[in-house]
């Protein structure tokens, strides 16, 4: 069986995802930071169900997930239709990319699986094993490279604020915009702030209790904060993820994503994003491409509301576009692309 390198010990000790002979072990965020629950999925249906109820969630994570998904839905369909197991398994596909729409890397990982599925020869499960560890050990060190890169260009920043979680559990480890955050801890920042990123609260929940995992000190912020804090000149930089990014830099990040990129702008606070090149969609020109994901106004709304007779209602977007006119630097296992256009992106292309 193929493995996975350790966690490194002292400031990147968190995973998200184990994979095991029985299957994928998934940590389940949404009991966070209460109780830490690692639920084995042992189906592709049980892998596609965690990603869509957000068990797992962050771009990079979701793809990782889905790759095992394939494995498992590979080593069943050929158990029991040896002769016939890659035409079988084509709705097992459909349903891994049914399960989120908005983040590339689900797509990405699934359609590298599906290659491998087609260049397969008599025992499949061996090679699409070891390319879904290569996803997974490919993502890890590509977060080091983005994280080491990010530092270098915040040198000497007051302070930093993210938004939702981009960490160990929303990748296959150490992080992407938090990646920046922990190289540039260990090189001296200071000042670390998260917003709160509500509906699901993924920076109280899970961003923090990962720094406060690795000992990393930060400060939590409501999301409506974040103008008095820049405005106060408690941070320089304000550094995110990215679940999917057009050809031309415009990035569809977590919801409130947009309005942070407009503050900052107002205020003369630089922007980063931080992801894998994974996470660009080259098919999708600009930002208005995207498909962003609405979940159910339930999430949103106090249980009051469905009483009958209930006139309010709900909208509940996931993620929101930032123009790529207000990143002031994208930074990729690749490289850093500055004040991205579409022209300038095109040194990122494989």
């Amino acid at each position: 069986m193929a493995s996975l390198p350790t966690p490194t010990v002292g400031r990147d000790t968190v995973r998200a995802l184990r994979w095991t002979e029985e299957g994928l072990f998934i940590l389940d965020q949404r009991s966070l930071p209460e109780k830490i629950n690692y639920r084995l999925c042992s189906t592709v249906a049980e892998v596609a169900a965690a990603i869509s109820s957000m068990q797992v969630r962050g771009a990079p994570a979701i793809g990782i997930a889905a790759a095992y998904g394939v494995v498992l839905a590979a080593r069943d369909r050929f158990s029991r239709q040896p002769d016939d197991w890659k035409a079988s398994i084509a709705s097992d596909l459909d349903l891994l990319m049914r399960s989120r729409p908005t983040a590339v890397n689900l797509f990405w990982a699934v359609e590298r699986l599906r290659a491998g599925i087609d260049a397969s020869g008599q025992d499949p499960l061996p090679a699409l094993e070891a390319l879904a560890v290569a996803i997974h050990r490919e993502d890890i060190a590509a977060n080091q490279t983005i994280g080491n890169r990010g530092a270098g260009l915040i040198a000497g920043a007051a302070g930093v604020l993210t938004h939702c979680n981009t960490g160990s559990l929303a990748t296959g480890g150490y992080g992407t915009a938090l990646g920046v955050i922990r190289s540039a801890y260990r090189s001296g920042l200071q000042h670390i702030y998260a917003t709160e990123t509500r509906p699901w609260m993924q920076g109280a929940r899970l961003t923090l209790w990962e720094l406060q995992q690795d000992g990393i000190p930060a400060t939590l912020i409501a999301d409506s904060a974040a103008a008095l804090l820049m405005r106060q000149g408690r941070v320089t930089w304000i550094i995110v993820g990215a679940d999917r990014i057009a050809a031309n830099g415009d990035t569809a990040n977590k919801i409130g994503t947009y309005a942070l990129a407009v503050l900052a702008r107002q205020h003369g606070v630089r922007f980063m994003v931080a992801a894998p090149t994974s996470t660009i969609d080259w098919n999708t020109a600009t930002g208005e491409g995207i498909v962003i994901e609405e979940r159910d106004p339930a999430e949103l709304l106090p249980a009051f509301y469905s009483e009958p007779g209930n006139v309010i209602g709900a909208w509940n977007p996931v993620f929101d576009v930032t123009p790529s006119d207000l990143i002031d630097a994208l930074v990729t296992e690749r490289g850093v692309v500055k004040h991205p256009t579409a022209e300038a992106m095109s040194v990122l292309r494989p």
